[in-house]
């Protein structure tokens, strides 16, 4: 198998400036949902990449948990990489790709934390185990083994019980659009692809070529 020889032809669906929302945050709720409804493998999972002060990039994956017209909201260590790299660049740019309907999202902004009490009330909803672990792990810093993991996470189960409260470390972050691109597969590598930029209060539309 020559990887150079993997090849898909996308031929799924179409894009076009017709039949898509002027509003880009319509746009992405309405293939979110299709991609939910189409019970693609974890929909709402997304990469956020964030630069560091040395200027590499850097991605990991996370899962949505909330948007509207403020932006869209994940949960994090606040010291964790990208929390740092956030604390000192508070740009970031945000991928989803569902394979299996041939569409990528991307979206660019500026992120700020959410308010302590959206994390409050978001961390509430989480399941025991994970809110322990929030507690339990030293997110993106080095261990020696797993039981460091499992020791805290029995420290902090026993500290707590069924009652353990957000960490101070840990919380949401909401990032601001003010870019958007949509791409859809299409045959002969002629995808399509429309971006909506910010201009004056007010969202362009245009087409990019693939």
């Amino acid at each position: 198998m020559n990887i150079a020889d993997i090849r898909k032809s996308y031929e799924k669906a179409e894009l076009s400036e017709a039949h898509s929302q002027a509003d880009p945050l319509m746009q992405f709720d309405h293939w979110l949902k299709e991609a939910i409804a189409s019970e693609v493998p974890e929909p709402n999972a997304m990469t956020v990449a964030t630069v560091g002060p040395d200027l590499r990039p850097s991605t990991r994956v996370v899962l949505i948990k909330g948007y509207d017209e403020r932006g869209i909201v994940w949960y994090t260590n606040y010291e964790s990489q990208k929390g740092r790299e956030l604390a000192g660049n508070p740009y970031a740019a945000l991928q989803f790709h569902w394979v299996e309907l041939e569409r990528v999202v991307r979206i660019e902004g500026l992120v700020e934390k959410v308010s302590a009490e959206e994390s409050d009330a978001y961390f509430a909803t989480r399941p025991l185990d994970s809110r322990i672990g929030a507690w339990a792990s030293p997110q993106s810093q080095v261990i020696p083994d797993r039981t460091v993991l499992v020791t805290a996470a029995a420290k902090y189960g026993a500290k707590f019980l069924l009652h353990p409260p957000r960490p101070p470390h840990w919380g949401g972050y909401r990032l601001k659009p003010d870019t958007w691109e949509f791409w859809q597969g299409r045959k002969s590598r002629l995808h399509d692809r429309l971006r909506y930029r910010q201009e004056n209060d007010a969202w362009v539309r245009e087409r990019l070529a693939p």
